[in-house]
């Protein structure tokens, strides 16, 4: 007996509605209003807890969301297209074998990392 991968994410939102319609229209990320599965793609899952001092994401929160692209420069175009403030940092990408990282907030100012793993 194992667990075999994520079922869910689950948090909490001011406004539930409009945050799933900002994931789903920015990122692909979710599924259209009455819907509740978004069938994604195999592969890595990074699971880690951090240090409760960790200054890798927001004091303020307790979770970050790091989702996994197969296109890093074509989502960040899109998302620039979209008046969406991206941060890069060349320390994130100092490890060619661990992928590629931009950063990104949703409207409710929840961090989303953007990871794009090396190629195989």
């Amino acid at each position: 007996m194992a667990v075999t991968g994520i079922g869910g994410f689950f948090f909490r939102s001011q406004d539930p509605k409009a945050l799933a319609a900002w994931y789903l229209t920015h990122l692909g990320v979710g599924a259209p209003e009455g819907m509740f599965l978004w069938d994604q793609q195999a592969g890595p899952t990074v699971f880690s807890p951090f240090k409760a001092d960790t200054d890798y994401f927001a004091a303020d929160k307790s979770w970050m969301l790091n989702l996994r692209v197969d296109d890093l420069d074509g989502m960040l175009a899109t998302l620039r297209a979209a008046g969406i403030e991206i941060t890069t940092k060349p320390e994130w990408d100092a490890s060619p074998e661990i992928g590629r990282f931009a950063r990104i907030h949703d409207p409710e100012g929840n961090a989303i990392e953007l990871w794009q793993p090396p190629a195989p």
